[in-house]
């Protein structure tokens, strides 16, 4: 793992916080079903390797965020 792997990482988790911590925000009824979909898309992708597929799935999330 290089230098440009390990910041994207960070930021992957980085990204993957914040949305856990944005579903506390959520009525109740709708928490668990919120951390269920961050994981699986989380889960989905975490064999990607492409470094741009990375970043453009980084910068999906954040725009799903906002």
């Amino acid at each position: 793992m290089d230098l440009q792997d390990f910041l994207l990482r960070a930021r992957v988790l980085m990204l993957y916080r914040q949305a856990l911590r944005i579903t506390g925000r959520a009525p109740s009824s709708a928490k668990a079903e919120l951390r269920q979909t961050i994981r699986q898309e989380t889960e989905n992708n975490r064999n990607c390797n492409d470094r741009q597929r990375i970043r453009f799935l980084i910068s999906e999330g954040l725009d799903k965020l906002k």
